[in-house]
């Protein structure tokens, strides 16, 4: 399978893309604990169904010692007791952050209020920008059909 779009040939997408990876690494930079970056971006991903990102994340955090188990729990968070607290109030908080449509007001008070007890404001700020972040980055790569499985951990780094 080939992507049916190569964005980085393009000048204007180029151009776009440039500012999407300085936001992208603005947000691993930021104080939102790392392992949780990225079952989030893994979670958003599998609700999307954005195989080369679920491809991607589920390396980086691999590389980064996430445990095989965890991983493969992550879509089923809510019965698996291998998350602390922090962590199921943050897949939570994207899972509602992705499925806006699914959830018609959005983001409930009830799951921003679990949330705000385990983030501070800049970690909350940094974990709702990462969701809204994965969300674009998926549907760059779900329209062009970019193929996965072939991700090399770094590559973006």
């Amino acid at each position: 399978m080939e992507a049916r779009l190569n964005y980085f040939a393009d000048p204007t997408a180029g151009k776009a893309l440039k500012h999407l990876m300085a936001a992208g690494k603005a947000l691993k930079d930021s104080a939102l604990p790392a392992a949780t970056q990225e079952l989030v971006s893994l979670r958003v991903s599998q609700i999307n169904g954005c195989a080369v990102c679920i491809d991607m994340h589920t390396k980086e955090a691999a590389l980064a010692g996430e445990t095989s188990v965890r991983l493969n729990l992550v879509a089923a968070w809510r019965e698996a007791t291998v998350f602390t607290e922090a962590e199921r109030a943050a897949l939570e908080l994207a899972e509602e952050g992705t499925r806006v449509a699914d959830a018609a007001q959005g983001v409930g008070d009830e799951v921003w209020a679990r949330a705000v007890k385990h983030y501070d404001e800049g970690q909350l700020t940094a974990l709702v920008m990462l969701v809204s972040f994965m969300n674009t980055a998926n549907r760059l790569n779900i329209i062009a059909r970019q193929p996965a499985g072939d991700y090399e951990p770094g590559r973006f780094h």
